[in-house]
């Protein structure tokens, strides 16, 4: 079996797809959330019991690296799965939908994991021609808990780090068996945006002898949403949202303060200096302008996920026909881009609309009813062991 020849790699991932979907659906049943994932670090780690790998495990996190030690020496290539669900109330009518009230996995991560966790079963059985080094990575805290940062952090991807890092992510509005990449920025920042906006409380009658800050804060929507829409480069661009207003308690009560919440993306450092800066600016004079003060807080997310060219084109040649490139970036945001900072590589969208269905009228990732068509996931497990096989074999040429 030569490294790109994704069909035989297909045909030995359905060899094992029994386990590949009770591993999953397992793991769908009980999700977890945030950095403590237990009970889905010991399903990982039973399904990879008796093979040839070396289990690290994170101390601040369920999270641990399984490596798989080739018979000669060589490059490290890293393949990563995430494990952590959202704080979701399921609605799919699934035979094993979530037994844990208020919690799915609506974005996809228990896939990710039991994909990974069948790869390292497969490549495990191909040590004999591996030259090199595998660190199959399974990351709990992806959704917002900064997951990666934290192995990282630990040492867990190793000194020195990989040569190369992959990671799949499926995407239900994608045709089935899709492989969607792009080069350079294909997700985006994740900035939280905080800011309480302080005035004078009064009789809402005698709005003239209080400093109403709710009129303030309407200002300050309207002239974030201006900034970004005429300061904004088109081939740079950020999204500016606020997504939650809090003031008041009655309907003749001026508030003494509004609460806001908002979220920053860009794709770009230097458009995430400027989003940044323009929030902080237009809070604070606008506030200062109206005789209220602005007490502004951001709270920063992950970066950019960054995707070198080099590794986009492997996927492309791995893929093969499936291969879709993306028109343009997605602005959500991904703590792979921890891994893509200091490790060259990419990540990859696996289409999971079932061949039946119009793709773009599936519920899509974070919804209630998200759900995939299992039979793509034997093509993940694939194109996890092809892609490292191929850079083991010929690096980056």
């Amino acid at each position: 079996m030569t490294s790109v020849d994704l069909a035989n790699w297909t045909k030995a991932a359905e060899a094992s797809s029994d386990q590949l979907i009770a591993l999953r659906r397992s793991i769908h049943e009980e999700p977890e959330l945030g950095l403590d994932c237990p009970q889905t670090r010991d399903k990982l780690e039973l399904a990879l019991y008796n093979l040839p790998l070396t289990i690290r495990r994170s101390e601040r996190s369920s999270g641990f690296v399984a490596i798989l030690e080739g018979s000669t020496p060589g490059p490290t290539v890293l393949l990563r799965g995430d494990m952590d669900a959202l704080p979701i109330e399921e609605d799919t009518g699934l035979d094993f939908a979530s037994r844990e009230p208020g919690r799915m996995h609506a974005c996809g991560h228990d896939s990710h994991s039991a994909m990974l966790a069948t790869a390292a079963r497969i490549l495990s059985g191909k040590r004999h021609e591996i030259a090199g080094r595998i660190l199959f990575m399974f990351q709990p805290g992806e959704e917002g808990l900064h997951g990666a940062r934290v192995m990282i952090e630990e040492g867990l991807l190793g000194d020195p780090l990989p040569d190369a890092a992959f990671a799949l992510h499926v995407w239900p509005t994608l045709p089935h068996g899709a492989v969607a990449c792009r080069a350079g920025a294909i997700l985006a920042s994740t900035d939280m945006l905080h800011a309480r906006i302080v005035g004078e409380g009064g009789h809402a009658a005698m709005p003239h002898d209080a400093r109403d800050p709710v009129p303030v804060a309407a200002e300050i929507i309207l002239a974030l949403q201006s900034e970004v829409a005429r300061k904004t480069l088109v081939t740079d661009p950020i999204v500016l949202s606020i997504t939650k207003i809090n003031a008041g308690t009655t309907h003749n009560v001026l508030p003494e303060a509004v609460d806001m919440l908002g979220t920053l993306r860009t794709l770009s450092p230097e458009a995430r200096a400027r989003g940044r800066e323009a929030f902080e600016r237009i809070c604070t004079h606008v506030s200062a302008a109206h005789g209220c003060t602005a007490e502004v807080k951001i709270e920063q997310g992950y970066p950019p996920t960054i995707n070198d060219r080099r590794a986009v084109r492997l996927v492309r040649e791995i893929a093969g026909d499936a291969f879709l490139k993306l028109p343009a970036s997605n602005m959500c945001g991904e703590d792979f881009s921890y891994v893509l900072e200091k490790v060259p590589g990419a990540m990859a969208f696996l289409g999971v609309a079932r061949d039946d269905e119009d793709a773009a009228e599936c519920a899509p990732l974070h919804n209630p009813s998200m759900m995939i068509d299992e039979k793509v996931l034997p093509l993940g497990v694939a194109l996890h062991c092809a892609f490292a096989m191929r850079f083991l074999e010929k690096g980056w040429e």
